[in-house]
């Protein structure tokens, strides 16, 4: 019988800039212009690299307001980022956010295909549908599309995807000198895809990367974003506020792709986090409690109002019941705002109230080096989570991450000393998948030696 490969835990690095809070900006330490610094960027991939994380994730969204968090005001263009960081790097994942709503699959798969092969296999697409509705005036578009539709698009966007990024099979270059032939025709394929909302005929004038396919994230809450992600994800980019949620999230993604025929164990589940640390419990809690009131209720307003599409919560009595807006569409972020309209009706919060918990930043993780690592090895061991994605904003927060918590970890054996792969797919643990012209190619003669 083989032996049982033990999992492992995965960290990746939100790598947030100036902040998607309204305050650690501030910090004396943190360029003000980190979110266009490229040099921030490179600095910050190289200090996760050095500590052994998986990844490095880049947020993304194509339309701000006056009130939108300092980060996404002014930021750099995630797949020219990763390109910068994919030669400033050798290991370490490269993962970046990119709508399904508003681009086309051709452009999607020439440009992370083309980040694969820069980075030698490094690459992750982190697949959204877009919640914000003002994104479609953006795009030449008047109407935001209806939640449902979006999440159709994105299922048949990323067949699209990933059906070009298998133009060519594995072999498909022989590039014979000697004879001249440079490309085996047998051996490129056109797609031909025909379907509800694309019509694409390729193939993509790319190979394919040493990892196959560049890894597919998914980021989404409602019930058609898990759907979504129990069918395409690799991994997933989760929003918890608990352990008990977070919980409740795991099992409900691993059923549902067991439901449809996949490995649960094939999607890592990573919850963005935010730790504070210190050398104490209550000196982390006494900071945690001074970043939280440096946040003003006017710009918790704005946060909490995010989810229903930056809807103006500021026009309510602030100690008055939660406001009735049913007659919202929520066809924005519609899993976060359904679970902030289940935690008002269970609390029965005032607006206030709702402000400050869905409004404010969620740190969760507080503590000395050996709290956080003990709360990361309690939701690890107990399937709250597979890894995290941690937020690096703070840089006394990210550097007592990497020197305090990660040595912490690795010693309980939960997190890798050394890299053992080159690609991310190695690192997530995720085979490399063959080329569906070549296992169509093997069919025949396979089913020739079965008879």
């Amino acid at each position: 019988m083989a032996a049982t490969t033990r999992r492992q835990l995965k960290l990746g690095a939100i790598l947030a800039g100036a902040g998607t809070d309204f305050t650690q900006w501030r910090d004396p330490d943190l360029p003000g212009d980190a979110s266009v610094d490229i040099g921030w960027y490179i600095e910050n991939a190289r200090l996760a690299e050095a500590a052994k994380f998986d990844l490095v994730f880049i947020v993304d969204s194509p339309f701000i307001t006056p009130n939108t968090a300092p980060h996404f005001l002014n930021r750099l263009e995630p797949l020219t980022l990763l390109s910068a960081l994919a030669v400033s790097t050798s290991r370490i994942g490269l993962v970046g956010t990119l709508t399904t709503t508003y681009w086309e699959p051709y452009n999607v798969a020439r440009l992370f295909g083309s980040l694969d092969q820069i980075s030698h296999g490094r690459a992750g697409w982190n697949v959204v549908t877009t919640g914000l509705e003002g994104a479609a005036r953006n795009y030449n578009q008047q109407a935001h599309l209806d939640h449902a539709v979006r999440y159709r698009r994105a299922r048949e966007f990323v067949d699209v995807v990933q059906g070009l990024w298998d133009s060519y099979e594995d072999d498909a270059f022989p590039r014979d000198k000697s004879t001249g032939v440079f490309l085996d025709k047998s051996k490129q394929h056109a797609l031909n895809h025909r379907g509800e909302f694309f019509s694409v005929d390729g193939p993509l004038a790319l190979a394919r990367s040493p990892q196959g396919q560049p890894v597919i994230f998914q980021a989404g809450d409602s019930d058609a974003g898990r759907r979504l992600g129990a069918e395409i994800a690799d991994a997933t980019f989760a929003g918890v506020d608990d352990l008990e949620t977070a919980q409740a999230y795991y099992r409900d993604l691993k059923s549902r792709a067991a439901a449809l025929g996949r490995d649960p164990a094939s999607i890592t589940v990573m919850p963005g986090i935010a730790p504070i640390l210190a050398e104490t419990d209550e000196e982390a809690l006494a900071l945690g409690e001074s970043r939280n009131e440096h946040q003003s209720i006017e710009k918790k307003l704005v946060e909490l109002g995010r989810a229903f599409n930056y809807h103006d919560f500021s026009q309510y009595p602030l100690d008055g019941p939660f406001p009735d807006v049913s007659n919202l569409t929520l066809n924005s972020y519609k899993g976060r705002a359904e679970r902030i309209l289940r935690g008002v009706k269970a609390g029965g919060l005032s607006l206030r109230e709702a402000a400050e918990r869905y409004g404010a930043s969620r740190f969760g993780f507080v503590g000395s080096p050996e709290t956080v690592a003990r709360q990361i090895e309690n939701w690890f061991l107990n399937e709250a989570a597979d890894g995290f994605n941690i937020r690096v904003t703070s840089p006394r927060d990210f550097h007592l991450f990497r020197t305090r918590v990660v040595p912490i970890l690795q010693q309980r054996g939960l997190f890798r000393v050394e890299y053992e792969t080159d690609t991310l797919r190695g690192h997530l643990g995720l085979p490399v998948p063959e080329n569906r012209w070549t296992t169509q190619r093997k069919a025949p003669s396979s089913a020739l030696d079965a008879a």
